[in-house]
Formats: C-alpha cells, structure tokens, sequence
C-alpha cells in the first residue's frame, strides 16, 4: 500500500533551462512523494515521462564537475582492481566519465540523451542511444554477450519500473557479473532534510532496505554497501545473480542502521514533511528579510536541487537576483519555473553581492574555498541543508 506524506507543489523539469527568447508555456506537474509499505520504496506519486527529462537538450554534463571525474575514475579503478572484468557495460553514460576508463573494444554505453550518446559512439563505444529496458537487453545480449560489470551513477533512480530494469540486468549479466550502482541514499537525505534531492528525475529514492527486497525479487542479491559522500551522501550498491555469493557485513549493518532511524515506518516520513515546511518558512522569511534590509542576494549553482527548492518555495528574481553557473550549456538561460537568470559565473563581480545561496549545498566548503575574496569582502553564504544556516 502507498501512502502520501510530502507534496512540494507544482513542478517544472528540474534541468529544464531555456533561453530567454524561447520562453513559452512550460510543462509543470504536481511533485507528491509516497511510501510503499510493502517494499519500503520512496517515490513519486505520478511519474513525468522520461522523454520530456532525457532527450538531446539534457543540460547535466558530468565533466564539468572535477569532483565527479575524479571520483569516476578512482571508482572505475577500484572496480577493476577488485573484480578484473572483461565486458563492461554503462547505463547513463552521460559524457563518457566513466566509461572512458575501460576499452572501448569491450565496453558498451546505454545513454538515452542523444547529445551525450553522440560524444561516447565518437569515442569509439557501442553507444544504445534508448531507455534501458529488458528489450534492449536482450538486443545488447545478442549482439556484445554477456557483461561482467554492469554499472550506473545516479540514474537507476530514475527508471521508473524498477521490476523491468531488474530483470534485464539480471539478463545480461554473466553467471559471475557484478551489477554496481551508486544513487543518493534516503537515510541520508531523511538526516539531514535535503528535500532537494526529489525532483522529476529521480523517481525514487533509495533505501538499502528497499533495495534488498527488490534485487531479491528479481533474481539479484545485494551482498555489498559502500557509503559516500557524493551528492550529499550516496550508496554504492553490489549485487550478484550467483547464488555463491558472500553478503557482506556492510549489508546487514546498513539494514539494521536504517531499521533504527526508522525507514520502515510511514511515521518517519511525516516528521520529515513538517521538517520540510519549516525549512521553506523560514528560507523565506530570510530572504524576505534581506530584500527588505536592501541586501543583494545570488544563487552560486543550476541545478536540479535548486529548481526543487525555488519552486516549492515560490522563490523568484525578487528575491534571488543571478545563478551563476560554469555550464556554458546553462548560461544565458532562465532557471526552471522561477525565472531566475542564469550566467556565466566569470561575469558577475560577487564581490557586489552581500549573499549567494548555494544551489550545490553538496559542495557547501569547495565553494566557500574557490570564493574566499567574497567573503574576505564581506559576503555571506547561505544554505538551507541540514537547517536554514548563513556562514562565512
């Protein structure tokens, strides 16, 4: 049974920037969020059809953020070192990353967003240009073998039948292939009230204890855990077809760490909710406050989490004057339903701001590092994760 606990209002497509001069009557849906007591599963209420989000205007591109290349390449080093693999296979491959580490002879991408498919089929990998389905497993089966490394960042989240896309990796995987994902991790975003984290993409969001019960029923077990630090706080998750395979203690103490907090009671999401209509009434008195105080405020970062927040909170150009961003395809946009203008962050002297709102809260001391002549002019940060904080 499904049960509703937060509602964060009406919702554009969070990367859905677009010039200003091709501004028209944007797509918006209703951003309800639901647990299943049964699975234990997160998700939306209502799920937005994955080709108005992944399609060849996708704005994300992963090799913009140095973090997120280097930790791709020490995890693709990682895996194999740990698990030697032959045939390695990519769902969402983005801009290649990952994917870049391993042989392109042997390596196979899945990336629905035509404009990413098109920079790894020039690299040289057999690039699926489609939605990962158990269809098109079964065509990759036939025409590349088996893998024995399936891998995915912070995509399997946004499959929506999660039964489908199971069961195909269960499909193409070889008897002894590792099927590695990373996606944000539930119990994290529950500690810490990072409400941002839901937003049209991400169709769910993952418990382990979820996660065990869906592998299992589709022919997989969980038998690893890493925890990260990536995107404020992420899982990687390891699972087998082998029937040999050891679980691992990681499995277990996760489960009983989130048995303790209490992801397995609809009650822990209520208290979340409430936390969540606090935090957005007190963003904006703040900066309500600040108008009012005639302080100029900008936002450091477009991203989809920011596009949550704006919305929900009904945060516009008044009230945040810029985003900046590095993303060239981002720059000379307006933000998603809030209209915010986006520029290249080389353009604005920040120095003439008295705030920036930091959209990547998740790179919260990186940021306040690379701006350190902000603040050494006086210029205040503000974050609204774990709690509305403003700090120097």
């Amino acid at each position: 049974m499904k049960k509703e606990f937060l509602d964060l209002g009406k919702q554009p497509i969070a990367n859905d920037f677009i010039k200003e001069d091709e501004y028209s009557s944007p797509f918006f849906y209703d951003l309800k969020v639901v647990f299943d007591e049964d699975t234990k599963l997160v998700s939306l209420k209502d799920f937005v059809k994955p080709e108005l989000m992944f399609n060849e205007n996708y704005a994300y591109n992963t090799s913009m953020s140095t973090p997120m290349v280097n930790h791709f390449k020490s995890t693709a080093d990682m895996l194999m070192e740990e698990f030697r693999p032959v045939n390695v296979m990519e769902i969402g491959s983005n801009d290649g990353p990952f994917i870049r580490q391993f042989d392109p002879t042997t390596a196979v991408c899945v990336e629905p967003c035509g404009n990413f498919a098109d920079i790894t089929y020039d690299m040289g990998y057999e690039t699926y240009a489609e939605f990962w389905t158990t269809e098109l497993s079964k065509k990759i089966k036939s025409e590349c073998g088996n893998m024995d490394l399936i891998y995915s960042a912070n995509c399997i989240c946004h499959i929506q039948d999660l039964d489908d896309c199971f069961s195909a990796v269960a499909n193409l995987l070889s008897e002894d292939g590792v099927f590695v994902f990373e996606d944000p991790s539930l119990l994290r975003m529950l500690e810490r009230g990072s409400y941002d984290q839901i937003y049209d993409e991400h169709a769910h969001v993952f418990s382990v204890t979820a996660l065990d019960n869906i592998l299992k029923k589709n022919g997989l077990t969980l038998f690893d855990v890493d925890n990260l630090s990536v995107h404020g706080g992420s899982n990687r998750i390891y699972a087998s077809k082998s029937s040999d395979v050891v679980v691992k203690d990681s499995v277990t103490r996760n489960l009983m760490e989130e048995k303790q907090f209490g992801v397995d009671k609809f009650e822990t999401y209520q208290i979340f909710a409430e936390r969540i209509e606090k935090s957005k009434k007190d963003l904006v008195n703040l900066l309500t406050k600040l108008k009012d105080e005639g302080k100029k405020v900008i936002s450091i970062g477009a991203t989809s989490k920011s596009t949550t927040v704006f919305n929900y909170c009904g945060i516009g150009s008044d009230l945040i004057e810029l985003i900046t961003d590095t993303t060239p395809d981002k720059q000379g946009t307006l933000a998603p339903g809030s209209l915010i203008p986006v520029v290249d962050r080389d353009s604005v002297r920040l120095k003439e701001y008295d705030y920036a709102f930091l959209g990547a809260w998740n790179f919260k001391d990186l940021i306040a590092n690379k701006e350190r002549e902000f603040v050494e002019n006086g210029g205040k940060f503000i974050t609204h994760v774990p709690e509305i904080m403003v700090f120097s």
